[in-house]
């Protein structure tokens, strides 16, 4: 071990209970000042969700309920769990509360496991604790030493840190701490993120400035905001982090990048974060020298092994690795006439004797394999499904093409029968507005979630092929692709910062809604004003169809340029066809959209009965996809009566229309939000009502050309 990065382990986990509590009362974390001064000053957003803002009505009942906290145990998460305690209530409460290491002298909160705690073995739920698993807790009203109360309870540390966040959260959105009983485990195993971060600081798809990761002050200075990052990650339920790109740099694996990577998991490690990385597939011979990265090879092998161990020694708790291989322009095993499955095993092996895991994407989509790019995953994939090692699962996006505002779900979940599955979604709006757009995406995943695949009989949703519940699987997971930078507000726009909550909200439990998490977070974010809270709310419920309505509408998909961002449906790149958008819109004088039913690509079968005749029917295709499904003539009639090309005018108008609208109702919150945060999200919102009639306005004119077509009035019928 380096000096260095033992110096940070000493500073981290070794320093212990006083350590750690020095270490937290020296940095300016996202709770700034002890409690927040009368009126309403301004913030930056730094503080995320973790504002502690004093709750209003609710504080007196919290003020009698929890006069004191115990937190036994001397472990690095125990002492943040007490740092974050102190913190939290001291600006919650507008007082101090006593948060003890040892002692119940009168009522309040007690917090652990029955392995560190007298007080939580006094109250004998081993029983109840041991079904919740490790990351699982229980909360509720107790007696201990003949005082009331509040207990939080967990089999391991990881569950007492996520139950003590849940009471906070609780706290945070004004509820009442009267007769709680609730128990709750995480659905997922695997909570990450995955970070598309480069060595040299800059950030793939990202809107929210340079990379977290001071790549060049590691391993020797550690930046304040790594703290803050793991506990804003714990309290949402995260537990790792893949910290690089997929497309990924092969020094990301080499001995100097490695020792700064230990660093950072030595400052996660006391909050249940733990850290992954991605490997370049070529690493055998552009790091290690050999001839070849063949998977099959015995050297090559014997170098992913060596490596395994060399990170294992810097890092015990090493998660694994997340590849993309095969795919635009990466190497991968299809180099060396191998298959994904033989790829992702040599590694895995490799992973294996130190419990790693290796989630391989299926984010490819070589020409040879189909003619359409959709399809090409799923043939791939399901002729290898049970071919993969144990610890490998296959990660897919959460449509069939490219985190597009609307598609299908990936007809990969339920398909691989004996292959975990890890989905991956991405808060980070590559193609949603980027951080210019206010753009809830709670309501995107609830919908592709909740679909129901079939794939195991009515009520197959993807989220219970995830869970495990339909069918036992080794690994369950969610990733989901991020932008925190270096930005004040973490993620650019401040309701970004909702997209990244909501994705840890969902990956603990896929089945909260929409609505619950839009309110935790914006009563967390904004205060619990029931009408600020109430408005805001309204507008994030919104914003994704609005989105869809001004963007690609309909099922039209894929109608950008390079950036991702701008209207671009006349974007022809010369490099690959499936790169361009006419290939997906394909406009003619005669129809538009891309047939993909049994008469047309055939990408219909790919999904289980029913929802393989549901999507080839045009009479039941839901018409918010209907030309990703269909091909169209323009004056196909719609269920609203209209011609399908007065329904596009109408719908790009209305989006347009209610881009407007979300500026005007966040205008009418001034002086219920404070003024630097309200202006800087009004300044985002004239640009995105700017554009949003620049959509609707150049996608209209350039199909009008097609259909032969005046632009329709919105009253059209």
């Amino acid at each position: 071990m380096s000096s260095a990065i033992g110096r940070s382990r000493r500073r981290f986990v070794s320093a212990g209970l006083a350590g750690l509590a020095g270490l937290y009362a020296g940095l300016p974390t996202l709770n700034g000042q002890q409690r927040m001064r009368s009126g309403l000053e301004e913030e930056d957003g730094y503080r995320l969700w973790l504002r502690y803002a004093p709750p209003g009505a609710a504080a007196e009942e919290y003020r009698r309920t929890v006069r004191h906290v115990l937190v036994e145990g001397q472990s690095p998460t125990a002492a943040a769990i007490r740092a974050e305690m102190q913190m939290a209530l001291a600006s919650l409460l507008g007082a101090s509360v006593p948060v003890r290491q040892q002692g119940f002298p009168e009522r309040g909160l007690v917090i652990g496991t029955p392995a560190s705690s007298t007080a939580i073995r006094e109250l004998g739920w081993e029983r109840a604790l041991a079904a919740t698993g490790p990351e699982g807790y229980v909360i509720r009203q107790a007696r201990i030493g003949g005082r009331p109360a509040i207990a939080v309870a967990a089999s391991g540390e990881g569950g007492a840190l996520y139950g003590a966040f849940h009471l906070l959260r609780l706290m945070q959105t004004g509820r009442t701490l009267e007769r709680l009983n609730i128990t709750e485990r995480p659905r997922l195993q695997l909570r990450l993120l995955n970070h598309w971060d480069n060595l040299d600081g800059s950030v793939e798809r990202g809107y929210a400035g340079r990379s977290l990761w001071h790549w060049d002050e590691l391993p020797e200075r550690l930046d304040e905001r790594y703290v803050d990052y793991a506990r804003a990650n714990a309290s949402i339920g995260i537990n790792g982090t893949v910290i690089n790109n997929v497309n990924a740099n092969v020094r990301s694996l080499a001995p100097e990048y490695l020792a700064k990577a230990a660093a950072l998991a030595n400052v996660w490690r006391p909050y249940g974060l733990r850290l992954y990385l991605s490997a370049n597939f070529a690493a055998p011979v552009r790091l290690g020298g050999l001839p070849n990265a063949d998977p099959l090879d015995s050297r090559v092998i014997d170098w992913w092994r060596a490596k395994a161990d060399e990170i294992y020694k810097l890092i015990p708790d090493f998660g694994g690795f997340t590849v993309k291989a095969n795919s635009e322009g990466q190497p991968g095993p299809k180099d060396y006439n191998r298959n994904h499955a033989e790829g992702a095993n040599t590694i895995a092996a490799a992973l294996e004797p130190h419990g790693g895991r290796v989630l391989w994407r299926a984010f490819i989509y070589d020409e040879d394999v189909d003619r359409d790019r959709v399809k090409r995953a799923h043939i791939e994939f399901t002729r290898l499904d049970g071919q993969f090692r144990p610890n490998v699962a296959v990660q897919v996006k959460n449509g069939p093409l490219d985190f597009q505002p609307r598609e299908p779900f990936h007809p990969l979940f339920g398909a691989l029968k004996d292959t975990p599955i890890v989905a991956e979604i991405q808060p980070t709006q590559e193609y949603l507005g980027q951080a210019k757009h206010l753009v809830y995406l709670g309501t995107q995943w609830k919908e592709f979630l909740d679909a129901d695949t079939h794939a195991y009989g009515r009520g197959s949703t993807v989220g219970r092929t995830l869970d495990g519940s339909l069918a036992p699987a080794r690994i369950t997971g969610m990733a989901s692709v991020v932008n925190p930078g270096r930005d004040r507000n973490w993620c650019g726009h401040h309701f970004s910062q909702a997209n990244w909550y909501a994705a840890g909200r969902l990956s603990w439990d896929h089945q909260l809604s929409a609505e619950t998490i839009a309110d935790e977070w914006t009563r967390m974010t904004f205060g619990t004003d029931p009408r600020t809270a109430e408005t805001i709310q309204r507008m994030m419920l919104s914003s994704h169809e609005t989105f869809v309505r001004y963007t690609m509408p309909l099922g039209l998909h894929h109608l950008i340029g390079g950036d991702h961002y701008a209207p671009m449906p006349e974007n022809d790149d010369p490099r690959r066809e499936d790169w361009t958008a006419i290939y997906y819109h394909r406009a003619s004088p005669e129809a538009i959209g891309f047939d993909r039913t049994m008469k047309g690509s055939q990408a219909v079968a790919q999904y289980f009965p029913p929802v393989r005749d549901t999507f080839d029917d045009v009479g039941t295709c839901p018409e918010k996809l209907l030309l990703w499904f269909h091909r169209l003539p323009w004056d196909h009639r719609m269920r609203s009566g209209r011609t399908l090309w007065d329904e596009l005018c109408a719908t790009y108008d209305q989006g347009a229309r209610e881009a407007a609208a979300l500026e005007k109702t966040w205008a009418s919150l001034q002086g219920g939000i404070d003024a630097r945060r309200h202006r800087e999200v009004a300044e985002r919102l004239r640009i995105q009502v700017e554009h949003a009639a620049q959509w609707r306005d150049h996608i209209l004119g350039y199909f009008a050309r097609f259909s032969g077509r005046p632009i329709a009035d919105p009253g059209v019928g």
